[in-house]
């Protein structure tokens, strides 16, 4: 589901958002995250959020300071919509989010509740709000081949017709969020200047990955 009909420009979107912190999630704009909120304090986030604009930010703590009860984060993360909600039967919320936009983090908002709040600016990541933007700049074979030898190396099954029918901008979004590589690797994805810039360290991370020999769990499918 396509929410970017509602959102053409920063200036559509919330000054101040509820936070997320997990690491090693990426959401990117467009992309779909599913998610499975257990934790009191992000149902209390989900059920504020579905009374409000539906807006919630993933961003990563800083590993550095991960094991803290109030982490540092990142100051770069991505303001998604919830477009998918279900309750279960024992008190868990299965919801994806739709991202929207980039946004870096300008500030925390002190707050009753028990999930964090944090001012943002979207100024910065206007080209989020334009679909399919950077595309012919893409080395799509060079992503396909860093896949390919991926996929070949932790003997993974893929979609290869989905692949190919993809466009850049999907393609290049969609594999950065599976990929299995760790929490800097993932920032740095995001905060890629443009889609060009992510493909890239899209490539050079799966390569250096492959040299090493021995990398994360494989969870791409």
């Amino acid at each position: 589901m396509s929410t970017h009909s509602e959102y053409h420009g920063p200036a559509d979107c919330p000054a101040i958002i509820p936070v997320f912190p997990l690491p090693g999630a990426l959401l990117l704009p467009r992309g779909q995250m599913p998610l499975n909120i257990f934790e009191p304090r992000y149902l209390a986030m989900v059920d504020d959020a579905l009374r409000g604009d539906r807006m919630i930010g993933m961003i990563q703590p800083d590993p550095d300071s991960a094991a803290s009860q109030h982490p540092k984060l990142f100051r770069v993360g991505c303001a998604g919509r919830i477009t998918q909600y279900a309750e279960t039967g024992d008190g868990r919320y299965l919801i994806s989010l739709t991202g929207i936009t980039r946004f870096r983090l300008t500030g925390e908002v002190a707050s009753a509740e028990a999930y964090r709040r944090c001012q943002v600016s979207y100024d910065e990541f206007a080209v989020d709000f334009q679909a399919r933007a950077g595309e012919d700049t893409v080395d799509r074979a060079g992503v396909l081949k860093a896949l390919r030898d991926f996929v070949e190396s932790n003997d993974l099954k893929v979609d290869w017709a989905g692949i190919d029918e993809a466009p850049n901008e999907a393609l290049v979004n969609a594999l950065c969020m599976m990929s299995p590589f760790g929490i800097r690797e993932k920032q740095a994805m995001l905060e890629a200047a443009d889609l060009k810039t992510r493909a890239e360290i899209l490539i050079a991370v799966t390569q250096m990955e492959l040299l090493r020999g021995s990398g994360p769990e494989p969870t791409m499918q």
